[in-house]
């Protein structure tokens, strides 16, 4: 079984994979196939763990492939402070491409943060429509990752080191300045 990490970034997916390295059964990587184009986009291999806030954007090709003989979890964190991370690194990466080549020609100059909750809501909104007909699922919440991670764990059936993967989670991985 195929197993996504939903998400629009800047909510604990590196970490998420880096908890998951401690499992046997699952190989588990993170933006494995971003710079793959075509069917290769989303050919991973079987009983693969991925996270990649990009699959947002591929959702329709994601449902082709996989339908519901994946599991998806959908990875979310506070709003406020996922803007507030967005807005930090606004110059560079899926922000910047948001504002300047989906949004394109922006009227007044609305601040960083502001596109953050755009882009926010965009992203929550079409993981949410993917998933309404989905029964392999759970939403996942960065800030109760403890608990979640553990029924995460056990509904996909996974083998290896629990307390190594629950420890993950005490360290920001990929945290903004």
């Amino acid at each position: 079984m195929n197993i996504f990490i939903l998400n629009s970034g800047r909510c604990g997916s590196t970490t998420f994979i880096r908890a998951c390295s401690h499992i046997r059964n699952y190989s588990a990587l993170h933006e494995s196939r971003c710079g793959l184009i075509g069917p290769q986009r989303l050919n991973y291999p079987a009983n693969h763990i991925e996270a990649d806030n990009r699959l947002s954007w591929f959702l329709g090709r994601l449902d082709q492939k996989y339908g519901d003989h994946a599991f998806y979890v959908h990875l979310s964190r506070e709003r406020e402070a996922t803007a507030a991370s967005f807005a930090h690194r606004s110059e560079f990466g899926i922000l910047h491409a948001y504002r300047e080549g989906i949004l394109l020609e922006l009227e007044g100059a609305p601040a960083a943060h502001d596109i953050a909750l755009d882009y926010l809501a965009t992203v929550e909104t079409n993981i949410a429509c993917f998933l309404k007909d989905k029964s392999n699922k759970m939403a996942f919440r960065l800030e109760e990752a403890q608990t979640d991670f553990s029924e995460f764990w056990q509904r996909i059936g996974a083998e290896g080191n629990l307390p190594a993967a629950l420890a993950e989670w005490q360290t920001r991985h990929n945290a903004s300045a």
